[in-house]
């Protein structure tokens, strides 16, 4: 009975999962050392790594958390369309020439070891690899929340049962194959992320009762939904917005799409492709949660659940449509879980184990492969009780990023300036400025505008009162 009812889905999938062992296999075939498997050997043309940023960053997170999130914060949270775009665009016009050129030079293919190499410091590269695993375990959890959620909702499966066949496929293709497996796998789940936004706004602007129902949104309750500010402070929201789009320059796995650029030059139609995907596709998902009042009513408390709930609705989406939507959807999740995960796994190898028990590339990609595998169980038992919302867990990680990364990506493509000292002062005080606004539940103001705040100023008076770190002459002159 149940294979019967869920067989178009289980053949889409089947037939999906064939597609990325197939990639998987060429990705092996042209993994030859470390640099390969990591970024795909500086090879890759724009355009593909244009669709794999825009994939990498829209996951579920985007499909089921962002989606959702106007059912309870309004228009306001239409703010996080613009803010994409523009930090899309900012990423390859400014940062992706830079940093493809100084990470080559320096021989670096991680975040970490950019760090470390850029600054001469030891110490702040295995305070980079502390970071960046940290802050990769919170999101990874909200994503492995938004497609447990959504299987659950389509398939009836278990939400333990869901997380594992996640996390055995992703880990799959990701282990064998590598970056370039990776980049190819986003490629297509690029163009599958973008039917399904086509797909469900038409769907559920019909079944709202039309576009311009949001017109109606003042009628509704206390009409705090039609105004800016809502059910929080302004300055709050457009600190979430701000927090959970800054990954776009700051994040490893969307930095490491710049690092494999074949050339400089290359980054010119990745920004045409990555800021285009963008702007189409939040344009379509940003304002579902406001149509959802017109569909599932008012009262849901965790809007994690409004976009499931309305997918799962065969008077909504036909059950074809709700098969093509679900393989979407979790491409969407794979998107981004095989890129964090090879983000995680080789910085922990490179930048971590590698520090303290050097080894040749062979053992490296070995190592780094059982990492993956590592890491995705880790994150998986995390996600059965996850501390936080999609929003909310995926804002925080953001937010820690641009605290401690900001100001030595920014000023050390930039700045000949800057030593260790000035990165890891910047990485502390950033992070504590962060945790203890948190903490103390400030309002007005978003955690993480203070916290960047104050990093920048002391990565600033750091590097004016120290010398400038050695490398930054062969980068500088």
């Amino acid at each position: 009975m149940w294979l019967r009812e869920h067989a178009l889905i289980l053949v889409l999938f089947a037939l999906y999962t064939g597609v990325l062992v197939h990639h998987a296999l060429i990705g092996q075939r042209r993994t030859r050392d470390l640099a390969d498997f990591l970024v795909g050997g500086r090879s890759l043309g724009g355009i593909i790594l244009g669709v794999s940023f825009f994939a990498t960053y829209a996951s579920t997170n985007s499909f089921i958390g962002f989606a959702g999130r106007a059912y309870g914060s309004g228009i306001a949270w239409l703010l996080i369309i613009p803010t994409a775009v523009v930090l899309s665009f900012v990423a390859w016009a400014w940062l992706a020439p830079r940093l493809r050129g100084v990470t080559e030079t320096l021989g670096s293919v991680t975040i970490p070891d950019y760090i470390g190499f850029r600054f001469n410091s030891r110490p702040a590269r295995f305070a980079a690899a502390l970071i960046v695993i940290f802050s990769s375990f919170l999101y990874m959890t909200a994503v492995f929340k938004g497609i447990g959620s959504l299987l659950v909702e389509l398939l009836d499966l278990s939400y333990g049962l869901s997380l594992f066949v996640v996390v055995l496929i992703v880990c799959l293709y990701t282990m064998i194959g590598g970056f370039h497996s990776v980049a190819r796998t986003d490629f297509v789940q690029g163009m599958l992320m973008t039917m399904a936004a086509v797909l469900m706004f038409f769907l559920i602007t019909r079944a709202a009762g039309g576009i311009g129902r949001l017109g109606d949104l003042a009628q509704i309750g206390d009409g705090s939904l039609a105004r800016w500010d809502t059910a929080q402070p302004l300055g709050m929201l457009i600190g979430v917005v701000f927090a959970s789009t800054v990954k776009l320059i700051v994040e490893p796995r969307q930095l490491s799409r710049f690092y494999a650029l074949e050339t400089e030059t290359a980054a010119r139609s990745g920004l045409v492709v990555s800021t285009l995907s963008f702007l189409i596709v939040f344009s379509l998902l940003a304002p579902l949660g406001l149509y959802a009042h017109f569909i599932v009513g008012q009262g849901i408390a965790d809007t994690d659940q409004v976009i499931p709930m309305m997918l799962s609705d065969p008077a909504i989406f036909p059950p074809v449509v709700q098969a093509l939507l679900f393989l979407a959807l979790v491409s969407a999740a794979m998107s981004s879980l095989d890129s964090v995960l090879l983000v995680m796994a080789s910085t922990f190898q490179r930048d971590l184990l590698g520090l303290l028990m050097p080894t040749d590339d062979r053992h490296a990609v070995r190592n780094t492969r059982v990492c993956v595998v590592l890491f995705a169980a880790i994150t998986a038992v995390l996600a059965i009780d996850p501390p936080g919302g999609i929003v909310e867990l995926t804002s925080f990680s953001g937010a820690l990023y641009a605290a401690c990364f900001l100001p030595s990506l920014a000023l050390g493509l930039t700045w000949r300036r800057g030593n260790g000292a000035a990165a890891l002062l910047s990485f502390t005080a950033g992070g504590v400025t962060l945790g203890l606004w948190m903490l103390l539940d400030i309002q007005g103001m978003h955690a993480v505008f203070p916290a960047m705040a104050i990093s920048f100023a002391a990565y600033c008076a750091a590097a004016w009162l120290t010398p400038e770190a050695k490398a930054a002459k062969g980068l500088f002159g």
